[in-house]
């Protein structure tokens, strides 16, 4: 990126105010500033908690979160009811983007939802993006370290339970909203497919990695096993499905029931890094290389994403 940029953090562990950092960083506009405020008994303002922020970040793992707030900068914040998000700004060279991040309480499709809920509830924001770790099932593409971004999720829980144990799976296939759809596609195709990345660790070597386009399988179970006989059926299903994990399906479902309500619905998007490949050899070694390099994607497609949003 070029230009404006930098971090703004909006705020402390008890208070809520707005510093810019970086080159030519600001906050851009009294509303911006109307909603960032605090208010005179240092608790969120009208303003702010009517106001919609533009990105909504859902995570699942303490490693995904603590990643995600250390990319951006952002700030503890403690609702009145006991919720706690992280929050922030990133300076793009279009916009300013507001962040706010959270963790749903466990694993599965339907935490994630109540996460979801709590977004929208307290900040409404235009895009909701689900960034962490996933297990890949190309061995190809998936490899551990890399990144899969997919605007397209294969929910594969649903099936039939005939007699003598035959099961029929019946997966469902959503799609983003084209806005961001597009918003991905001007990324790799800028980018190049995979789009090569790099992230310095430390003060050591950039440590590089690969960052594919592609669909993501979506259940409630954790597989640990190449011969899987849902690995089998979903790559069957697609053969562009490059990794599983268990929360996007709910992303997706949220965001179909939600399109019923007269307001704009905001769009999707989910970033996994792969930290596994779904098989024997699954295990937690990898998580906070794959959240991290997962959480510098979606820096990274800040300035696409942002852009239709605006």
């Amino acid at each position: 990126m070029t230009g404006n940029r930098g971090i703004i953090s909006n705020g402390n562990n008890n208070n809520f105010s707005n510093n810019a950092i970086g080159e030519h960083a600001k906050i851009l506009g009294s509303a911006a500033s109307a909603a960032v405020g605090p208010s005179a008994s240092g608790d969120r303002s009208e303003t702010e908690s009517t106001s919609a922020w533009d990105i909504g970040v859902v995570t699942i793992l303490s490693e995904e979160l603590r990643s995600v707030i250390d990319e951006f900068g952002l700030r503890r914040h403690k609702e009145p009811g006991g919720l706690y998000f992280y929050r922030g700004s990133l300076i793009t060279p279009d916009a300013t983007v507001r962040i706010v991040a959270t963790q749903s309480q466990s694993q599965g499709q339907r935490s994630a939802m109540g996460a979801l809920e709590n977004l929208n509830r307290h900040y409404a924001p235009r895009l909701w993006a689900m960034v962490g770790v996933g297990g890949g099932i190309d061995t190809e593409r998936a490899r551990i370290g890399n990144v899969i971004v997919s605007t397209d999720v294969v929910y594969y829980e649903n099936r039939k339970i005939n007699p003598h144990g035959d099961v029929r799976r019946r997966g469902e296939h959503r799609q983003a909203p084209a806005p961001v759809v597009h918003a991905v596609n001007a990324f790799f195709a800028e980018n190049g497919m995979p789009a090569h990345l790099s992230r310095r660790l430390s003060s050591s070597t950039p440590e590089a990695f690969d960052v594919h386009q592609g669909l993501i399988g979506s259940g409630e179970a954790v597989i640990a096993d190449r011969d899987s006989e849902i690995r089998r059926y979903l790559k069957g299903y697609h053969e562009k499905i490059l990794a599983v994990d268990m929360e996007a399906g709910g992303l997706s479902q949220y965001w179909q029931e939600h399109s019923v309500r007269g307001a704009e619905n905001p769009g999707w998007i989910v970033i996994r890094g792969v930290s596994d490949n779904a098989d024997e050899k699954k295990g937690h070694g990898y998580h906070e290389l794959a959240a991290r390099n997962a959480a510098h994607v979606l820096r990274e497609l800040l300035p696409f994403i942002c852009s239709p949003l605006s």
